[in-house]
């Protein structure tokens, strides 16, 4: 999608759409139109005689001009009261207003950002919060995963313009690149996550990560089943050996020029297709499970993300890749694993297969001598029935980085919320014949399934994210689709440049 920032008058800006925010106004002497057209002055006069502007926020009219502009159609968004507004807001409007654009086959999109809401009293502190936020709605909110669909029906954004003061164009510049590049490493994520089993499988995602190396400049080594055998990684090799389709083991690298500033460790869970494994899944929604990789999609969309904002960072990522299927090889209840660090697990439930992988994963991670380990996986339904699909699960051995996580996610709203750790919790996972037991029963699933990672971590700060809920939405919502979200990309990047600055 281009992006364009001008100054130029409104009449003469050739777009298909022009775009409106407006506050709750509370006093008659704001006019935050003060610098449109005669013309479309005189509607919006119409408008709030009559009473119909929108003001709450997610309000939004929309109507055909039929004048002198460039744009036929013209599109006004309420953002509710001035200080409550925040990025969240803006980025709400900002993809409701895309969407309405798109349902009109307009392709070229104009937000005039008048002086009086950049300069009023906001919890945006910077303008360019204003314009990241407005191109992360627009892109994401007019996502749409069509490419196995032989009629594509739907218009897509080619332009966005914003309007605005020659004193604040450099700004909004800044920011709309920023949003650019976040929205656009999401997206593939949202791509790799949504893609059927038959595309995406451990061989093709490793593919995947290559090319992402090649394109966005980091680097990324693939290992195969025999050198992941001897690394030891038992959890790996016990998961795939269901599957005709053979385990992959991949670090990504970025920013080994910073590697003295510290190293953050990011390991996401790359289970391309999860049947369950013996202890099969039921069969109504099992579809849903070419998206239990969504841990894998967020690292790698995070590293298209980071490259591309050039931060000054070291970052590894450790993505383990395998297909969870029942077959004559399988894993069976009652298995014994021997991890890479020397551990051993007893395998009480095969559905239970991501745990096992990214214990080698984390194990492995101490390689690096990291500052801090971030895991994510989509790994419990138990997450799910506690969150819903609005916050990730979050629990780890560091609370300085989790308060950091929790700040990070307040301002992409990928929230995330912290879950007890206590030790009374360990004893659900104690095993009678290994070191530790795959499941812990019933209750407080997702918190045994952190405490199960906690057995394989080596000494560092670490945070384990379960994004069960938030990677595979039943629902679409204000710029998220049904299916495959995204989560963590947004997430990590936010705390990263936090991180470096």
């Amino acid at each position: 999608m281009k992006l364009t920032v001008t100054s130029v008058e409104i009449k003469n800006i050739k777009a298909n759409a022009l775009v409106l925010f407006l506050p709750k106004i509370n006093s008659s002497k704001i006019d935050y139109f003060q610098d449109l057209p005669l013309f479309l002055k005189k509607k919006i006069e119409l408008l709030k005689s009559s009473k119909q502007l929108p003001e709450k926020s997610n309000e939004i009219l929309s109507l055909f001009t039929f004048d002198e502009s460039k744009f036929e159609k013209l599109i006004i968004v309420g953002l509710g009261e001035t200080k409550n507004i925040n990025s969240e807001i803006i980025r709400r409007a900002a993809s409701l207003a895309a969407k309405t654009a798109q349902d009109f086959k307009s392709i070229k999109l104009a937000f005039y950002l008048n002086k009086q809401l950049l300069s009023s009293d906001t919890q945006l502190n910077f303008v360019s919060k204003i314009s990241q936020s407005i191109t992360e709605g627009v892109m994401l909110g007019t996502y749409n995963y069509n490419k196995y669909k032989t009629s594509k029906k739907k218009a897509s954004i080619q332009e966005t313009i914003f309007k605005v003061d020659k004193k604040f164009q450099n700004e909004v510049l800044i920011g709309s690149q920023i949003g650019r590049k976040i929205s656009s490493a999401t997206i593939l994520a949202r791509d790799l996550a949504n893609a059927p089993g038959n595309e995406i499988y451990p061989e093709t995602l490793a593919q995947a990560i290559q090319n992402s190396a090649k394109l966005y400049n980091f680097s990324a080594t693939i290992l195969k089943k025999d050198q992941i055998e001897k690394l030891g990684m038992g959890g790996i090799i016990a998961v795939s050996k269901g599957s005709s389709k053979p385990p992959f083991f991949a670090i990504l690298e970025y920013g080994k020029d910073f590697i003295k500033s510290g190293t953050t460790v990011l390991v996401g869970k790359g289970v391309t297709f999860d049947s369950g494994g013996i202890s099969i899944k039921p069969s109504a929604s099992m579809s849903e499970m070419k998206m239990d990789m969504s841990g894998a999609a967020a690292v790698i969309g995070t590293f298209k993300s980071i490259a591309t904002l050039k931060l000054k960072t070291h970052v590894v990522g450790l993505i383990p890749m395998v297909e969870n299927m029942p077959g004559g090889n399988s894993l069976k209840p009652g298995d014994i694993i021997r991890h890479h660090n020397k551990k051993t697990s007893e395998v009480d439930n095969t559905d239970a297969e991501g745990r096992l992988i990214l214990a080698d994963s984390l194990s492995y991670a101490s390689k690096y001598k990291p500052k801090v380990v971030i895991d994510l996986a989509t790994l419990t339904g138990a997450c799910v029935v506690a969150l819903g699909h609005h916050a990730t699960g979050m629990m780890g051995n560091d609370q300085n980085t989790m308060n950091e996580l929790s700040k990070a996610g307040d301002e992409t709203y990928e929230r995330v919320w912290q879950l007890p750790f206590y030790e009374e919790y360990e004893s659900q996972i104690k095993s009678d014949v290994a070191d530790v037991k795959n499941v812990g029963g019933r209750w407080a699933g997702a918190i045994t399934a952190g405490l199960f990672l906690k057995k394989f971590i080596g000494k560092y700060n670490w945070v384990h994210l379960d994004i069960a809920g938030t990677a595979i939405l039943e629902e679409k919502s204000y710029y998220s689709p049904k299916g495959g979200s995204g989560v963590g990309v947004r997430l990590l990047t936010e705390y990263l440049m936090n991180k470096n600055k």
